[in-house]
């Protein structure tokens, strides 16, 4: 007897052991009031591709690096969807792009809750699963001739850079510029304005951009050729190799930037260097006759965008190429400097946030590729050091 009361008690105790496996997964709701940058599961339905931080396409997808989950298939307010990055070992399975079927339908998805669009978001994606609690789908690759490298939340760019790992000098600045050129889309000079008033949006004020050297937050909608408008910024001067505005380097969002007509005409085409004269305009600038010296908040920004440019445009593509030397007498030639001041303003200026997010706007919603030394700063001493 017993023994029948012992099993009697112990039978019930089974399916409550059960319950935390299946209570895992969060809803939408709850993953977007989680944002706090720890990782989490979240089981929702395809409402569509995310573009921007209030537009998400429900058909005529553009690509396979986001999605929209909801907690119903029919929701169309973008405030109550969760924005899915979707790295590059799950876009042949998840991408909306090559799987337009997945709308409507349900997944899983583990990885970091953290804002992507500037919008409630999971980013660096862990798992990614058809179904609610169901079996998962693996992540795959495309075929490639890199070495396929998993994704983890320590390092979400690993797959991207697969085939650049521990190499360096030219042999990593020859590997990087394969990846940065492959399966690029190209802007033309008028989709650059409104590029910009995505990746360059005050995350303080979603109604503004950031100036780039003036640091000032202005409105999206004064952007043009008067006193006063901001208006698209060559970092890497588009007279140095005379490629000017044409679809390629003059539309690479990677060193076009928001800046104030007075100041970027202040700046001209100059070189980079330190010294000369504040700046009117640009607290914190200084410039010559032949150079100009950034704030020291956007030094190792304007370093960064130099550096990939001339891994970016080797002359392989119709342009000049682009290179960074230590003169600032470039002219119309195709290079630019100063390299040693460049290489400091790297160093003492590390990526922050406002450039980290737009490496990773431009990458998942314009142009596909990414800025290497964003990624990896130790990049830049292995092949200009």
């Amino acid at each position: 007897m017993l023994a029948l009361v012992v099993t009697f008690f112990r039978a019930p105790v089974a399916p409550p052991v059960m319950l935390p496996a299946a209570a895992a997964s969060m809803t939408v709701a709850q993953a977007i009031a989680s944002q706090t940058g720890g990782t989490g599961t979240v089981t929702g339905y395809v409402v569509g591709e995310p573009t921007a931080t209030s537009t998400v396409r429900t058909s005529s997808f553009t690509g396979d690096t986001a999605l929209a989950l909801a907690d119903s298939s029919t929701t169309t307010a973008t405030g109550s969807m969760l924005y899915v990055q979707i790295t590059s070992s799950y876009r042949s399975a998840f991408g909306l792009l090559t799987n337009p079927s997945l709308m409507r339908t349900q997944i899983t998805v583990t990885g970091t809750l953290t804002a992507y669009f500037s919008h409630a978001g999971l980013k660096s994606p862990s798992s990614m699963v058809k179904g609610g609690t169901g079996s998962t789908t693996s992540p795959t690759t495309s075929p490639t001739t890199s070495p396929t490298v998993s994704p983890t939340s320590s390092s979400s760019t690993d797959t991207y850079y697969a085939s650049a790992l521990g190499k360096s000098g030219d042999s990593l600045k020859n590997a990087l510029h394969s990846i940065i050129s492959s399966g690029v889309t190209k802007l033309s000079y008028d989709g650059v304005w409104n590029a910009l008033k995505v990746t360059d949006q005050d995350p303080s004020n979603s109604s503004n951009v950031i100036l780039l050297y003036s640091g000032i937050s202005r409105s999206k909608t004064l952007n043009g050729g008067d006193s006063g408008d901001w208006n698209r910024e060559h970092v890497y001067a588009k007279s140095h190799g005379d490629f000017g505005t044409t679809a390629g380097p003059g539309t690479d969002l990677h060193h076009l930037r928001p800046e104030d007509v007075s100041v970027n005409a202040l700046r001209d085409n100059k070189d980079f260097d330190s010294g000369g004269s504040a700046a009117t305009g640009a607290p914190g600038n200084y410039t010559d006759s032949d150079s100009w010296e950034p704030r020291n908040a956007v030094k190792g920004d304007v370093a960064r965008m130099i550096f990939y440019m001339a891994v970016r445009y080797e002359g392989d593509d119709g342009f000049a190429d682009l290179e960074v030397n230590d003169s600032v007498s470039n002219g119309s030639n195709p290079y630019i400097g100063k390299l040693s001041k460049l290489l400091t303003w790297s160093a003492q200026d590390p990526p922050d946030s406002f450039e980290k997010n737009r490496n990773e706007v431009i990458y998942s919603t314009y142009q596909h590729n990414r800025n290497p030394f964003i990624d990896h700063p130790e990049w830049v001493s292995s092949i200009f050091g």
